[in-house]
């Protein structure tokens, strides 16, 4: 019913059409809203009479008048008919029970509380009681035209009113000042010249956009709500992990005092039974010391006392014993006296701990190595490896590293990329400070990181993007036309009219004048290069096809080949029998070919000085094999290079053509 009242709503007045008229473009007007709108054209120079047009609010259409004026434009009966029906429905349906009408007090009495209401007239926009009613709306004219419906709340009638013209409700959208306006506002207003749309238009995609605003704002709440989640989760963690290292010092810093309790007792201990050997081994030595003294003095005495002897013979009979004694006493004597080692005085004993204490001085928690650094200066490449050199500033408290890589498109963030986890291989355990990768796709660009880790943690490089080479190749003898000599371990193709004897094989190049031959690859990945050398050649045409071309006609000339050719002093591009004219200099000597197979192109460059050419944008369906035409001389190829960055000032398309 709210779509049907809708359509049945005049655009000027917002109510239910009274008296519609039918205009030429077919839209329906009020009477007195079609007069209104004349009457806004009248001035004092202009009478109402002299007004021959006016526009369709609803269209912008001009409606031209006759002679009657608005007498003269048809009544639209049938949407009277319909009117007068579905207000007779809205009387008797559901959305006037009579239990809204009880709730609606009349708001023109002056006693309280008010009556009941039975009434609600739409253009005063106020509800009446039957008394109030008969008081305020007579049975004559204007009331008569007042539409009166079942009571309904207050809110329900009020729309918002124009702040230009007071009277009038908006019912439009002005899009230049971005405010609401009435129908006036656009036919004589300040807004007349404006761009406007329909309330309902403008509601849809304010709608619309605050929907989408609100859904991306949810979104963005709950990122931040789960953000914040982990970040209380982080909280928690550091909570927990600090009291486990706490503990854990204590524990370490426990038994470290443990271990030296330990030691002390066991140097002590040493250190007594020293003693005690040293002490022990001393008194004997002190024992034999007064042992010899005591004999020795003996000695001494009785040699004295012959001496004393005066008498000769006396003398010679006593001392001559006692003469062989102190003689082999005193022969004997380094021999009886006693060693005494300094050493048995526990000089040379010492404690020095300063090694250990400056061990001591430097206990600290260990924490995850520094990032480690990529040398990109020094990481190497062939097609199908990579040799990635990293240094690390904290080298000696690393166990190992870890390297990590994957294909990097060039289409996603590293740090999506990073979190898609099942793209990524992994190389663990390594013990240096590089690694060869293996097995690699030729001309492809891959994404590597490398992980330093110790028993604290790990820590990454920053992301280093690294490119294998250019896949290898040569030409294929089995293509090569039957005019054509390969030589140079099939790098170098000359055209040779007395080289007759090949067999022929479909994948041969045959014809007339096709003086073709392929590479021995196809591809269908990655991005490649190879340079060619042209010689003195002058007539030549090089570039990709599908295996699907035919091989009995210049390259270029079907749709499923693209090469760059040049025939004496002119160069050009061809693809599906269609040349253009291309600027290059009449001395190049090095063509460099770019096949980047991934982002669907294929350029040319004179690869002396790095001028770019022509680029052919392809939608690559199958893979491609490189391809060579020759006239005159010979050219050589150079395949299996490094993907240079050509920086390329302008990329021209085929006729602006996408090939597909």
């Amino acid at each position: 019913m709210e779509t049907l009242e809708s359509e049945l709503t005049c655009p000027i007045c917002l109510e239910l059409f009274e008296d519609p008229l039918l205009l030429p473009c077919a839209h329906s007007l009020c009477f007195n809203c079609a007069h209104r709108i004349l009457v806004s054209h009248c001035s004092t120079t202009k009478p109402l009479e002299s007004i021959s047009a006016f526009q369709c609010p609803t269209c912008r259409y001009v409606i031209t008048l006759n002679h009657r004026g608005l007498e003269g434009l048809k009544r639209n009966v049938t949407l009277q008919n319909i009117i007068d029906r579905f207000q007779k429905a809205s009387l008797s349906g559901p959305n006037s029970p009579t239990e809204s009408r009880r709730l609606q007090p009349c708001q023109f009495c002056e006693q309280d509380p008010p009556r009941e209401a039975v009434k609600t007239c739409v253009t005063c926009e106020v509800s009446y009681c039957d008394r109030c009613l008969r008081a305020t709306h007579p049975n004559k004219k204007p009331f008569t035209s007042h539409r009166l419906v079942e009571p309904v709340p207050d809110t329900h009638l009020r729309g918002l009113t124009c702040l230009e013209h007071e009277n009038e409700k908006v019912n439009m959208y002005c899009l230049v000042d971005d405010q609401l306006i009435c129908s006036l506002c656009k036919l004589v207003g300040r807004h007349r010249e404006h761009q406007v749309s329909s309330l309902t238009d403008r509601f849809d995609k304010l709608k619309q956009t605050l929907e989408n605003n609100l859904t991306n704002l949810v979104k963005r709440n709950s990122e931040l709500e789960n953000q914040m989640a982990k970040l209380i989760q982080i909280c928690q963690q550091v909570e927990v992990n600090t009291a486990m290292h706490e503990a854990k010092l204590v524990e370490e810093c426990d038994e470290l005092v443990e271990i030296i309790r330990q030691r002390k007792q066991v140097i002590a201990v040493k250190i007594k039974e020293s003693k005690v050997m040293k002490l022990r081994k001393l008194a004997q030595q002190i024992a034999n010391c007064r042992q010899c003294l005591e004999r020795s003095s003996a000695l001494i005495t009785q040699a004295e006392q012959s001496l004393k002897e005066n008498d000769h013979a006396r003398f010679l009979q006593s001392a001559r014993s006692v003469a062989e004694r102190v003689a082999m006493a005193t022969a004997s004597s380094q021999v009886l006296l006693p060693d005494v080692n300094l050493n048995e005085a526990f000089d040379n004993f010492a404690l020095d701990f300063s090694r250990e204490k400056k061990i001591l001085e430097g206990l600290d928690y260990l924490t995850a190595p520094n990032p480690p650094s990529i040398r990109d200066e020094l990481c190497t490449a062939s097609h199908d490896t990579i040799t990635v050199h990293w240094t690390s500033e904290d080298e000696f408290s690393v166990t190992s590293y870890e390297l990590q890589y994957t294909i990097y498109t060039g289409q996603t963030t590293f740090i999506s990329l990073y979190n898609s986890a099942d793209s990524w291989m992994i190389v663990p355990n390594i013990k240096q400070n590089h690694y060869t990768v293996h097995g690699l796709q030729s001309g492809t660009r891959y994404i590597f990181f490398v992980k330093a880790i110790n028993q604290a943690g790990s820590r990454n490089s920053e992301p280093a993007r690294l490119k294998t080479n250019s896949q290898p190749f040569k030409l294929d003898p089995k293509t090569a036309h039957k005019k054509l000599r390969l030589s140079n371990d099939c790098l170098t193709m000359e055209k040779d009219e007395s080289s007759l004897k090949k067999s022929h094989t479909p994948e041969r190049f045959g014809g007339t004048g096709s003086y073709g031959a392929a590479g021995n690859v196809f591809i269908d990945s990655g991005c490649h290069y190879w340079e060619v050398l042209l010689g003195a050649s002058t007539w030549y045409a090089i570039g990709v096809a599908y295996k699907s071309a035919a091989k009995n006609e210049w390259n270029g000339k079907n749709s499923s080949s693209w090469v760059f050719s040049r025939c004496n002093n002119n160069f050009m591009v061809r693809h599906d029998g269609k040349e253009m004219l291309v600027e290059a200099s009449l001395q190049l000597r090095r063509l460099g070919v770019l096949l980047d197979y991934d982002n669907n192109s294929l350029s040319f460059h004179d690869a002396m000085n790095s001028q770019h050419i022509h680029t052919f944008e392809i939608s690559f369906l199958l893979p491609v094999v490189p391809t060579f035409m020759i006239w005159n001389k010979s050219v050589m190829i150079l395949s299996g290079l490094p993907v240079p960055d050509f920086s390329v000032t302008q990329t021209e398309s085929f006729n602006q053509i996408h090939f597909f």
